[in-house]
């Protein structure tokens, strides 16, 4: 595979495409404009210092930030002198953070200002001060221009690199292995608390070069990446696959639709991967059409439900040449099917494609044998995408990966004739009606085709009869009058009796973690951030 031998390590990916793309703009931030062979000089200068502060070969280095060219220097910087990153979660409050950083041992922690209103720093200290501590961490370093007495700004920590040579930061560089971890990757914790998934270097580099391939990423394409980068989607199919082919990232730290328009008509944005609800709210927004989107040419997307109309309205109503779909999960470096640019139309609809060069997918019962094509049961993935295993917790890493080599994904998935895997739930989601399996995301897929719901989630909750009966809770479009009563109804007429939901509540949005995925422990807590009408 052209990544292992071309590259080797994430260093040596960096370093070739600061020569190989030097004159090419590698990332635009507001008026910032970086070439690569800058951005190069600056992950360098990065690497400098971090070996000025005594970052070793596997020191982990934690990063939690919202996605910025400071967020990528800092980042590729120590993981090119062999630190093993540990990005964090930018909606985690301090208590999660101090948790996360506890248990990966984070010797150096980079870590935005104020975002969205919050000082990032006062929450760690906060943490700090009322929980057991952080004895491992040894030093913060605050990405602005102000930092507590204690911590260093972005701007001393880079000074502080000054005396360190360039022969001695490229000799770290090309110390580091193929073999070696290059991230630890926690979970979104949507159904418990996360666990960290160890990548090495040479299964980052093969999964994004395997991406690209297929997504058909190439040089002068300008990609506006929305994915948070504490998220694989957002640094890996973003960042490193964008270093893989000379792109253009444009970072943008929050998911806001008139700004991912402004920006897609002022940078020409050709590519813009995400989940479903970020191109779902571009297609349904009112002033879509003064913005000129003509230059978009790729996307990417993937989540349990993809509304089988969203393919057609992007590539009929914006134009988009390729729409692909696809799966993954922190545990097989974030990618485990794809589609392909030649698939039919329905296929990218309908399924996540087929699994990627170099792994096999299966679907087994609840016993462990594979089933036939066409009938559900769990997601099975094997081969050099599969984590090394959850950090320091063997526990954990022998309950999700079998003797053999199998990730036991806990999703609940079909396999068609061709090897389409088309997800239909997590195992944790599904629930029983009176015998039957009901599906969340198979009854969230239907209930989507009724023209006025926008968005919706389906959670089981007890019921004395039949056990378990599906409550949705409901985002109406603009304007929408539908009763409970009618869509209940219009569901009775749509779908097997088991599947209908038996209440129906209307939110004004539906909780959501950073990757977009619905937060159904919330919604089973009584709605959490929902709101509802």
């Amino acid at each position: 595979m052209r990544g292992d031998v071309e590259w080797g390590s994430v260093p040596g990916l960096v370093r070739s495409a600061a020569e190989r793309y030097a004159d090419v703009e590698a990332v635009v931030e507001g008026r910032t404009r970086v070439m690569y062979a800058e951005l190069g000089a600056r992950v360098e200068r990065a690497a400098a210092a971090c070996i000025a502060n005594g970052v070793e070969v596997g020191d982990r280095v934690a990063i939690w930030a919202p996605n910025s060219l400071d967020w990528m220097v800092s980042a590729l910087g120590a993981v090119s002198v062999g630190a093993v990153l540990v990005p964090l979660n930018t909606r985690f409050k301090g208590t999660e953070a101090a948790d996360v950083l506890r248990r990966s041992g984070a010797r150096l922690l980079f870590v935005t200002g104020t975002f969205l209103g919050t000082s990032y720093v006062a929450s760690l200290r906060r943490a700090i001060a009322a929980g057991p501590g952080l004895p491992s961490l040894e030093q913060v370093v605050v990405l602005s221009d102000d930092a507590p007495a204690d911590y260093s700004t972005w701007k001393d920590f880079l000074a502080s690199g000054e005396g360190v040579g360039e022969t001695e930061v490229r000799q770290r560089a090309t110390a580091v292995r193929g073999s070696s971890p290059s991230d630890i990757v926690f979970t979104s914790g949507t159904t418990g608390r996360p666990k960290g998934a160890v990548i090495t270097h040479a299964q980052t580099l093969r999964a994004y070069e395997v991406w690209s391939d297929l997504a058909g990423l190439r040089q002068g394409d300008r990609y506006l990446i929305v994915n948070p980068f504490f998220h694989t989607f957002g640094y890996k199919a973003g960042v490193i696959a964008c270093l893989m082919r000379g792109a253009t990232m444009i970072p943008q730290p929050v998911f806001d639709v008139d700004t991912v328009l402004a920006n897609i008509a002022s940078e020409r944005v050709s590519v813009l991967p995400g989940p479903p609800t970020l191109h779902q709210s571009l297609l349904d927004h009112p002033a879509r059409a003064s913005h000129d989107l003509s230059a978009l040419r790729l996307v990417v997307t993937g989540a349990a439900v993809v509304p089988l109309t969203l393919v057609e309205r992007l590539r009929g109503e914006l134009g988009v040449e390729t729409v692909l779909t696809a799966y993954g999960l922190s545990e097989a470096s974030g990618i485990v099917t794809m589609c392909r640019r030649g698939d039919d139309p329905t296929v990218i609809a309908s399924t996540s494609g087929r699994a990627i060069p170099g792994t096999e997918v299966r679907v087994v019962s609840a016993g462990g044998a594979p089933v036939a094509p066409g009938v559900p049961g769990e997601v099975l993935v094997r081969g050099f995408n599969v984590m090394q295993g959850y950090y320091e917790d063997p526990a954990a890493t022998a309950e999700a990966v079998t003797e053999d080599g199998w990730l036991r994904t806990g999703d609940v998935g079909v396999l068609d004739e061709a090897g389409n895997l088309r997800i239909t739930d997590r195992l944790k989601d599904m629930f029983i009606v009176g015998g039957f399996n009901a599906y969340p995301a198979e009854i969230e897929q239907l209930l989507g085709l009724h023209p006025d719901v926008a968005d919706v989630a389906v959670i089981g909750v007890p019921d004395t009869r039949l056990g378990e009966v599906g409550k949705a809770y409901v985002v109406r479009r603009p304007g929408a009058l539908t009763t409970a009563d009618d869509l209940i109804a219009w569901a009775r007429r749509e779908m097997a009796n088991y599947k209908v939901p038996r209440t129906v509540e209307f939110v004004r949005e539906l909780p959501r973690n950073a990757s977009g995925k619905v937060v159904k422990r919330e919604l089973r807590a009584g709605g959490g951030d929902a709101g509802r009408e």
